[in-house]
């Protein structure tokens, strides 16, 4: 794979520098450190609950802040980073990381847990820019090309690695333990940043105050428009909305609020740049069709393996009342093969451009969420819900490292951080709106199916229904509304009648929750087929002008 200097051409293997891979063994764990805190939360939402005694879309606003945070500050991090010093910076960032994993252990309540989580997310905002920045500093060439694509791979390790582990101490022990773990590998990346070289901080770096507050301020509307339109209403505001406009709900309208901030942050950003100021971010790395066109796919790969990561959990642990470990054991295809086919799919881009291997992930995906949505029943064992996950899986894999490549490899060295924190953006952005809209749909879908459901079984009287209130329902496990029915007027048969119409309901939920995931991906395949056409090593030299220009 080329590596592209400042100028744009293709720099030279023969002359390049050969280094210990001991500085990215850090920067690797750096990796592991925050996607595994990532990965581990989905396991931990059934302890959450049972701890804090709060709903399962409670306990998923952890998740949530945390991308939320993330997707806000990234690329003040990356200026911050630029000003300070990407070395210095990072261990600030890694301490404080390891801040964030004591609070998790040690929390009494939700509040706690999601303070955890948005100092989390914070320190992420500085090591995601700075893990592309400081690989560009301490590695060139080949070796460079490894390192990027090895961070693809240390993101799917995480993931087998969190639900694993966080799922056997989650059965055996509870899930704290599970951040004792998170806690123990910033202490290592600590100690091994002192391998790392950088150069010394430019103090004159000025951070754009008006770019840093516009977008932080347009990713917290979208985030909380996102996550709260079940909570809130999709159009009408519901009973549980903070307010409402004319009757209309909150929810979309700071959707639509963050979009036109995004706009703004854009506008502000190109005005800047033709003044000859120094903005946030250099939008001359998403100059040409096919460098957006990766940072939609990436949005989009991220937003569904988000979607699934919330998705399965929710129905094994909440849902069906199983263990963490079995949840661990249902999502080991899908990990596996991530981690597996991230790490390998670089053998094929000396054979295949970037659009092939796109299309190509995308199309595997949305195959893998049809026939998921036909196949899968309550056990998750079975042969075809395995091979389905498996089948997922190869187009993550694929797809979670191309992109990135595509970004890093098409932008010169000083642009590196740049490039950071817009695939920090995007990512932790996506992981929180796939999370929350996954919440929402996968709710509104059940309470359209169970009303229906109570509609059409004459068996449940509208009597009963008004005592257990049908009309705002959640995803509860077989035992609890047993509990609930136990509470009113409903007989033996009323209640068994209830928990069938629960588990039709709920199933149906989700296949077609599955459904509207495989339309995502499929209009995926827009984005994928702007790609590159050319083969790495193969870049033409002309296709770089931009990048030199600064252009927009």
């Amino acid at each position: 794979m080329a590596v592209l200097d400042a100028t744009g051409s293709s720099a030279a293997p023969a002359t390049e520098e050969r280094r210990s891979w001991l500085p990215m063994a850090g920067l690797f764990l750096a990796q592991v450190l925050m996607s595994f805190n990532v990965a581990a939360l989905p396991v931990s939402l059934g302890g959450m609950v049972d701890d804090f005694g709060v709903a399962p879309t409670v306990a998923s606003s952890t998740i949530v802040v945390y991308g939320l945070v993330v997707a806000a500050l990234v690329m003040t991090g990356a200026k911050l980073g630029q000003r300070a010093g990407w070395v210095r910076l990072f261990r600030v960032a890694v301490g404080a990381f390891a801040g964030s994993a004591l609070l998790m252990i040690v929390s009494p309540a939700v509040g706690w847990a999601i303070a955890g989580q948005a100092l989390a997310g914070a320190s992420a905002a500085i090591i995601v820019p700075s893990l592309v920045a400081l690989i560009a500093e301490n590695y060139r060439g080949t070796q460079q090309a490894t390192a990027v694509g090895s961070l693809g791979s240390a993101r799917a390790i995480s993931g087998v690695s969190a639900f694993f582990v966080g799922g056997a101490l989650g059965t055996l022990v509870g899930w704290r333990p599970v951040f004792g773990i998170v806690l123990v590998l910033a202490v290592v990346v600590f100690a091994l940043s002192f391998t790392l070289r950088s150069t010394d901080g430019d103090r004159a770096v000025r951070i754009d105050v008006v770019g840093a507050v516009t977008i932080g301020a347009a990713v917290v509307l979208l985030t909380l428009g996102f996550n709260n339109l079940n909570a809130w209403g999709l159009l009408t505001a519901s009973r549980s909305a903070p307010f409402s406009l004319g009757g209309m709900s909150p929810a979309p309208v700071l959707v639509l609020a963050g979009l036109v901030l995004g706009q703004v942050f854009f506008w502000w950003t190109r005005r800047r740049t033709a003044a000859g100021q120094v903005p946030l971010v250099q939008l001359s790395v998403l100059a040409r069709p096919s460098e957006r066109a990766a940072v939609y796919a990436m949005f989009i790969v991220v937003a569904l393996e988000a979607a699934l990561n919330f998705t399965i959990p929710l129905y094994i642990q909440i849902v069906q009342g199983r263990t963490p470990f079995d949840t661990t054991l249902a999502m080991m295809p899908f990990n596996l093969t991530v981690f597996v086919t991230a790490t390998l799919v670089v053998r094929f881009y000396r054979r295949y451009p970037p659009r092939v291997i796109g299309v190509f992930g995308f199309g595997l995906a949305t195959v893998a969420l049809v026939w998921l949505s036909f196949v899968v029943t309550n056990n998750w064992e079975t042969l075809p819900t395995v091979l389905g996950l498996v089948v997922f899986g190869v187009g993550q894999g694929a797809l979670v490292t191309l992109v990135f490549n595509v970004l890093v490899t098409a932008a010169p060295k000083e642009l590196a951080g740049d490039v950071g924190s817009i695939r920090g953006t995007s990512q932790n952005l996506a992981s929180a709106v796939g999370t929350a809209v996954a919440g929402a749909l996968l709710v509104t879908v059940l309470s359209l199916t169970v009303a229906r459901a109570v509609a059409e079984h004459v068996e449940l009287p509208d009597e009963l229904a008004a005592q257990v209130d049908l009309d705002s329902v959640n995803f509860v496990a077989n035992d609890d509304l047993r509990s609930v029915l136990e509470r009113t007027d409903a007989s033996e048969a009323q209640v068994e009648a209830a928990v069938a119409l629960n588990e039709e309901a709920r199933l149906t939920a989700l296949r077609l929750g599955l459904l509207v995931l495989a339309g995502v991906s499929a209009t995926a395949v827009v984005p994928a087929s702007r790609l590159p056409r050319y083969r790495p090593g193969e870049i033409p030299r002309a296709a770089s002008a931009p990048a030199q220009t600064g252009s927009v």
